[in-house]
């Protein structure tokens, strides 16, 4: 199977070189690398020419003339790959040298994996080693990996982020059902997405060792929590007064909508009622009646279909729905 990583940039002069050499030092060499970048005004154009004009595969850049923003700019990388296999590529990490051999050997022992992903070591701005790991920062710990293996990729992906653009890879077949990025699904963005929208049709695998080195600096668009106490998505959203529920209607309704629309492949129409399902459960927390009696019948129907412990703290969250 053929390879092509989408790498995206902006005003990233300072640490692309880096990521641009860890590429070019993979055991399994990309067929293709593909440049996004987007609208940079520093030297990020001059030191992804000068790599390219020195790579050992295809490099492919383009430039676009406005900023579109990360999402979009993804989508626009993605959509000029032509490998069987996307990686997602930041502009300052670092990957290891067999990232790629270790993803594709994933791929090739699984048909059934539309989505790789693995974890990370967090570096400093120097790539200096900080001692923490992706995961244990966004609370992907063993008992949430446990509950991914039992209950399903779709299930564990719902609630909150675990899947980082950075670390994923993942069959081009599907690209018709992940592109575009759907608006108003924020503070989601395009790997968030990418990895909802392909869980529901097909598996989703992991790899515990961490096969990329997660730089993390002030200018960054999107980091790893400071502390493990931010652990999913929903809590981070709460901290900021932004509505979850919205959040997951959005991204559930936009796959859903696809879904129906066909794509998806053979798997779509069982997709489609599990996530009608799981969508119908947002509604009815978001649409809660106001008196807390008229509530109860609805909660204790989520609560005994085990959506609460699905998709919530359990009976933790029914309560809350219950006296909020």
């Amino acid at each position: 199977m053929t390879l092509s990583v989408a790498l995206c940039t902006y005003n990233g002069a300072a640490y692309l070189p880096d990521q641009l050499a860890s590429i070019a030092a993979q055991t399994r060499a990309p067929d293709e690398l593909v440049v996004r970048d987007d609208a940079s005004e520093d030297d990020t154009p001059a030191v992804i020419e000068a790599f390219a004009a020195r790579a050992p595969f295809p490099v492919r850049f383009e430039r676009n003339a406005t900023r579109l923003g990360s999402s979009r700019n993804f989508d626009g990388a993605i959509a000029a790959c032509t490998g069987d296999l996307i990686a997602l590529s930041d502009q300052d990490d670092v990957w290891r040298p067999d990232k790629l051999r270790e993803v594709e050997r994933r791929f090739e022992q699984r048909p059934d994996v539309g989505l790789v992903f693995s974890d990370a070591d967090l570096v400093d701005a120097a790539l200096t080693p900080t001692g923490a790991r992706l995961w244990a920062r966004i609370g992907f710990d063993g008992r949430r990996q446990r509950f991914w293996r039992t209950r399903g990729a779709l299930t564990a992906l719902v609630p909150g982020r675990i899947v980082t653009g950075a670390t994923m890879t993942f069959r081009s077949s599907f690209r018709s059902l992940v592109l575009p990025t759907p608006d108003g699904i924020a503070p989601m963005i395009h790997d968030g997405w990418i990895a909802l929208a392909i869980a529901a049709v097909a598996d989703v695998a992991f790899i515990e060792e961490p096969l990329v080195a997660y730089r993390r600096h002030g200018a960054q668009q999107v980091g790893a929590p400071e502390t493990s106490d931010a652990r999913r998505l929903g809590v981070i959203a709460s901290a900021r007064h932004v509505n979850a529920y919205a959040m997951h209607i959005a991204s559930l309704g936009a796959l859903h909508e696809r879904l129906a629309a066909g794509l998806g492949g053979s798997e779509r129409a069982a997709a489609g009622r599990r996530v009608a399902a799981i969508l119908r459960h947002f509604e009815t927390r978001a649409n809660l009646p106001p008196r807390r009696l008229d509530r109860l019948p609805l909660v204790l129907r989520e609560l005994a279909a085990r959506r609460y412990h699905d998709f919530g703290s359990g009976v933790r969250s029914a309560l809350k729905d219950l006296m909020s």
